[in-house]
């Protein structure tokens, strides 16, 4: 481990560290300069909760570490959402691990993006050594080497890890529509070819059946079908089949499929009462951030849907980080804008915190940002007037405090934040200037080999480790019905006409078009021949395949 990386803060269990009034009792001399200071008096009180907590470390006053004042989150407030800023390089990931930890240790379950590929270490203990030391004392911490329970995910198998799949059904049509890019009129035609299929019981598993779906309705045959519901444009379909055309070539038919992922599967618990972490592993994927990040709103819409409301629990059921946040909405519509807003608004009374994790919080819009009540902000830059801009709209994020906090958050340290949380009573504690914690797990990734190991012996690996293709949309729109004697050599024949004019293999929409399964179903329009799928936020399919 390097000394940069110990240096970068951290976290160990909330049992380890009193509460600011146990460390007045035992630590006389730590009193009288709380009292003697009405700034750090405040901030003591303010954070000295008395439910359980998960402590990120020691106040900062005047250049000096008081661990007599821990800087704490109540338990019971992260499924009040949050955020983690910062600029590169200031300790972001090592916020995520020590908080990961504690989550764990109280038998919370944790979701953790793992973009950078760092993340790992969580499953194996610390190397104590003397930063780690160094910093454990100056913030009152009494570090112990320690490994969590984890389970290693990869999108479509693509790294090390058990891998995760949607199909195109449950990923649905507005998700779809932001990693293909397509603008508003687009997305809302997809919406129709999705309807579509679903009406028709036809289940878009991947991506060659939604293509076989835009195919044949807009040939003459299907266009019919969606004629008494708005139409699809020829031109449209043929954007919407280009952008799927475009994505398939760039190696992302791994990603759709079945068997998908059961979002249900990121709420274990370890044998020993810990909160399983599940890490998805990103670095094979970092060039394709419009998808990955999309994809962790299909698990988060997910879950969403599929979670009964628990209202105001003692502890969340599941701790969210989305990492790279920005990525999430860039480009993004207005509806898949709301849709988020919604969902984390929402998905708080079903027990899910949401942490988003990014650089600035003007990467988040506001309507977000406001359902995010925790906050930890490490160091910002002002090298530019691009920079100095977004450090005055993050100050302005802020509670009033006695903090400058322009000049506070340009100053900070490697693995030093700025902190407020919400309280017991749900109102902001005091802003708090904040030395973190060590984490007590590794802080770096474990070895490929040891990755590979530990997804092979996961018990997750026998249900998603191999892709299975069967019959869906695809395969129903090649069917042809066996033909009676008397049709059969008027087939044979058109057959071999069609064949002797044309040398090369038939395009998908003549495949689709001359089946025999869709001449059927265009004549027989409004024929239910499955049950209906109904959708949720984001069009996101809310019947279990």
């Amino acid at each position: 481990m390097s000394a940069g990386a110990a240096d970068e803060a951290g976290a160990t269990t909330p049992a380890t560290t009193p509460a600011a009034a146990d460390l007045a009792a035992t630590t006389p001399a730590a009193a009288d300069p709380v009292v003697a200071d009405p700034v750090v008096a405040g901030i003591a009180a303010g954070y000295a909760f008395g439910g359980q907590a998960l402590d990120l470390g020691a106040l900062l006053r005047d250049g000096r570490c008081r661990p007599d004042v821990p800087v704490r989150i109540p338990l019971a407030m992260l499924n009040r959402h949050g955020l983690v800023a910062g600029a590169t390089g200031t300790g972001k990931t090592k916020t995520l691990q020590l908080i990961a930890e504690q989550l764990s240790a109280q038998g919370v379950p944790v979701f953790l993006a793992d973009v950078k590929g760092d993340l790992s270490g969580i499953a194996r203990p610390g190397q104590p050594n003397d930063k780690v030391r160094g910093r454990a004392g100056e913030v009152g911490q009494e570090w112990t080497a320690t490994g969590f329970p984890a389970e290693f995910l990869a999108l479509g198998g693509l790294g090390h890890g058990v891998p995760v799949r949607a199909t195109v059904t449950s990923f649905g049509p507005v998700l779809f529509a932001k990693v293909l890019q397509l603008n508003q009129t687009q997305e809302q035609s997809l919406g129709l070819i999705f309807h579509y299929a679903d009406t028709k019981g036809l289940e878009l598993i991947d991506l060659k059946d939604l293509r076989a779906v835009v195919a044949f309705l807009t040939s003459d045959e299907g266009r019919a079908e969606l004629r008494n519901i708005g139409g699809l444009s020829t031109a449209t379909a043929g954007v919407i089949l280009r952008a799927l055309t475009a994505f398939e070539a760039q190696g992302m038919a791994d990603f759709f499929g079945e068997p998908e992922f059961d979002t249900a599967d990121l709420l274990r618990t370890a044998p020993d009462g810990r909160g399983v972490v599940s890490v998805l592993e990103l670095p094979a994927v970092q060039d394709r951030p419009l998808l990955f990040s999309t994809f962790l709103m299909w698990l988060l819409a997910d879950l969403f849907h599929d979670l009964p409301e628990i209202g105001d629990a003692d502890r969340p059921r599941l701790v969210f980080f989305f990492d790279e946040a920005h990525l999430l909405f860039d480009g993004a519509s207005k509806a898949f804008l709301d849709s988020i807003t919604q969902t984390v608004r929402l998905i708080r009374s079903k027990g899910v915190g949401v942490f988003f994790v990014t650089q600035t919080p003007k990467d988040v819009p506001s309507d977000v940002l406001a359902q995010l009540g925790n906050r930890v902000q490490h160091a910002l830059r002002a090298f530019t007037p691009e920079d100095e801009k977004a450090l005055r709209a993050t100050v302005r994020t802020f509670p009033k405090s006695p903090y400058d906090l322009e000049e506070l958050l340009t100053g900070l340290g490697i693995g030093e934040a700025v902190v407020t949380v919400l309280s017991e009573q749900g109102a902001p504690t005091p802003v708090a200037a904040t030395r973190l914690r060590a984490p007590e797990s590794l802080m770096g990734p474990v070895d490929a080999a040891e990755l590979d190991a530990a997804v092979r012996e996961s018990a997750l690996s026998s249900r998603y480790a191999q892709a299975v293709d069967r019959e869906s949309a695809y395969e129903k729109l090649r069917q042809t019905p066996a033909t009676g004697p008397e049709t059969a050599p008027e087939t044979a024949r058109k057959a071999a006409s069609k064949a002797a004019a044309r040398k090369e293999e038939p395009s998908l929409v003549e495949q689709v078009v001359g089946s025999g399964m869709f001449r059927s179903l265009a004549r027989s329009v409004g024929t239910q021949l499955g049950r209906e799928i109904t959708r949720s936020l984001f069009g996101t399919a809310r019947r279990r395949r």
